[in-house]
C-alpha cells in the first residue's frame, strides 16, 4: 500500500512541475511581461508518512507547499508529511521562452523627467559631453571669471565630476547660442544630452530631456531625431 502511495505522490510532483515549467502552444500568441520578477527558490525535504521514506524538492516555496498539500491529500488515514525548508537562494525568475520582456501594447513605460532649475546654481558638477565654456554660456557668466574663480587656466581639461564654483555676477560676452534652435538634432556616436546642450550653447539639458520625454540618464541611440526647444 505504501509503494502504491509512493508511486501516486510521485507522479503528482512530475505533474506538479511539468504544469509550472510548460510553454504555452505554438498557435497562441505569446505572454507579455512588463517586468522581470525575483523570487526565492527553496529547497525542502518532504518527509512522507511512516514508511514511505523522504523525497527532496527544489523549487519557489509557494511551489513546494502545493505539492506538500497534494501529499496531504493523497494519504487519507496516514500521519501526514512535513516539509523542512533545508536552504534558500534569491534568484531571477526569467520569464521562460516565448514571454515577451517588453510592455504591453496600450503601456508606456514611466519616465522621469527633469525640470530645469531657474537662475545660477551656486555650483554645477560637469557631466560627460561638459567644458567650462559651455557652462559659462548656459548659466550667462563671464567664462575669465569663472576659470579664475575656480583656479582653473586657459584650456585646462577637467574631467566629468569636476565641481565649479559658479560666479553670481557678470554676463557672458557676445552671443552665448551657437547654433540657431528652435530646430531638430540627430543624435551621433557617444552624443550625451549634456554635450547636444554645449553644442546650442545657451540651452540647459533638462530642456532638451523634457522636449523629448526623457531622463537625464536616458541613452541615445545613433540616428534619433530630437527635438531641440
Amino acid at each position: 500500500m505504501f509503494k502504491k502511495l509512493s508511486l501516486i505522490f510521485m507522479l503528482s510532483l512530475a505533474a506538479m512541475l511539468l504544469l509550472v515549467s510548460c510553454q504555452r502552444a505554438a498557435s497562441q500568441a505569446p505572454l507579455t511581461s512588463t517586468a522581470t520578477p525575483t523570487g526565492t527558490i527553496a529547497t525542502a525535504a518532504v518527509v512522507l508518512p511512516t514508511g514511505m521514506g523522504q523525497v527532496q524538492m527544489i523549487g519557489t516555496t509557494q511551489m513546494i507547499q502545493t505539492m506538500t498539500a497534494i501529499a496531504q491529500a493523497i494519504t487519507p488515514g496516514s500521519s501526514l508529511p512535513t516539509t523542512t525548508l533545508v536552504g534558500t537562494v534569491s534568484t531571477p525568475l526569467v520569464p521562460p521562452t516565448g514571454f515577451a520582456t517588453t510592455p504591453a501594447p496600450g503601456i508606456t513605460p514611466v519616465v522621469i523627467v527633469p525640470t530645469a532649475t531657474p537662475g545660477r546654481p551656486a555650483t554645477y558638477t560637469l557631466m560627460p559631453g561638459e567644458f567650462p565654456y559651455c557652462i559659462a554660456r548656459r548659466f550667462n557668466v563671464n567664462p575669465d571669471d569663472l576659470l579664475a574663480l575656480n583656479g582653473f587656466s586657459q584650456g585646462q581639461i577637467l574631467q566629468p565630476g569636476s565641481q565649479l564654483s559658479i560666479p553670481q555676477t557678470g554676463s557672458f560676452p557676445g552671443n552665448r547660442a551657437l547654433h540657431t534652435h528652435p530646430t531638430q538634432y540627430t543624435v551621433a556616436v557617444d552624443d550625451t544630452i549634456y554635450g547636444i546642450a554645449c553644442y546650442f550653447g545657451d540651452i540647459d539639458p533638462t530642456s532638451i530631456a523634457a522636449a523629448n520625454g526623457l531622463s537625464l540618464s536616458s541613452p541615445l541611440t545613433t540616428g534619433r531625431i530630437l527635438n531641440i526647444p
